[in-house]
């Protein structure tokens, strides 16, 4: 047994509602054409603050009850940042954000975070200097600490997408979502068993980054190790919590190359009239590759593309 399931997932959903975004569902014929079967997005980048991690984060903070009080403390390099803070200073209460020195990469997420009144400390870009500048946060100021993904309040959270998109648009054959710490692919599994038991759940990873599909194949937890991706919201490794729930309903994670990524942006933007940052943009790269095409018996697949954070100096040419 995990330690949440779909009641959680349902709770979070009621608990939430008027918080969160209820995102759209975008289609396109000239992608389902590409894919050779139909394509049905749902459109996370649209969400507050930009990514799905709002979800989460409204959830994980809600539920705080007393311990809210004295605030709350995290280590992201970006969408959980701002999710958090926005959570936070929502409810009224403190938010201390650990984020590493080399976050001007992703600039807009740390304007995202300071726009939103947390309090940043940068560190070195390390998960030791991270983990031990967020806990000397917590020993200074007794915030409760809410993890990107390891939590799972915040999983519980991520899973609402998927419920969204099953109730909207469903059912599909298959639903694939970006994977990075597991959190929103976790919460996608729990939402897909219990409403679509026979659907084939699917993750998206850079190849540049292919901790989980690793460890997918493998069977064990196998840590990330040196990142090199264009997907900066996907560099960090799973943990026991999320490896278990994608161990136990993921059929495979396909990687993809920075190269598909950024063509898939593209498309996006072509096709949907959608800015989706290189992490949002790996479940379209994923379904477009020879393997996925190869797959039999899948005629519509939900894709949750999971931001649109993006600094417009990175965006492929022609993309504004």
């Amino acid at each position: 047994m995990h330690p949440v399931d779909f009641d959680d997932v349902r709770a979070a959903a009621a608990r939430i509602e008027g918080i969160v975004a209820h995102t759209p569902v975008l289609t396109s014929i000239a992608l389902d054409t590409l894919a050779g079967r139909r394509l049905f997005f749902k459109c996370e980048n649209l969400q507050r603050v930009g990514a799905f991690k709002f979800r989460g984060a409204s959830n994980a903070v809600a539920l705080l009850g007393s311990e809210a009080r004295t605030g709350v403390c995290t280590h992201s390099s970006g969408n959980h940042a701002q999710a958090l803070a926005l959570a936070a200073k929502q409810h009224g209460i403190p938010a201390y954000i650990v984020m590493p020195d080399n976050a001007p990469q992703v600039k807009v997420k740390v304007q995202g975070v300071v726009s939103h009144e947390a309090e940043i400390t940068f560190c070195e870009p390390t998960l030791s200097a991270r983990e031990s500048t967020a806990a000397a946060l917590i020993e200074r100021t007794g915030a409760t600490f809410i993890h990107p993904y390891d939590n799972p309040r915040v999983i519980a959270g991520q899973g609402t997408a998927a419920l969204e998109l099953i109730a909207e648009e469903g059912p599909f054959e298959a639903i694939i979502t970006p994977v990075g710490g597991g959190g929103l692919l976790s919460g996608t599994c729990i939402s897909t068993r219990a409403l679509l038991p026979d659907s084939r759940i699917f993750g998206a990873e850079p190849t540049g980054a292919d901790d989980a599909a690793r460890s997918l194949a493998a069977g064990e937890l196998i840590p990330q190790t040196d990142p090199n991706t264009i997907c900066d919201g996907l560099l960090t490794s799973l943990s026991n919590l999320t490896f278990g729930i994608i161990n136990d309903h993921v059929e495979r994670i396909f990687t993809v190359t920075d190269e598909e990524v950024l063509a898939a942006m593209t498309l996006l933007r072509d096709h949907l009239d959608i800015i989706v940052e290189p992490s949002g943009a790996t479940v379209l790269a994923a379904v477009l590759t020879e393997e996925f095409r190869a797959l039999r018996d899948i005629d519509s697949v939900g894709l949750i593309i999971s931001g649109g954070n993006i600094d417009p100096a990175s965006l492929p040419p022609n993309s504004m």
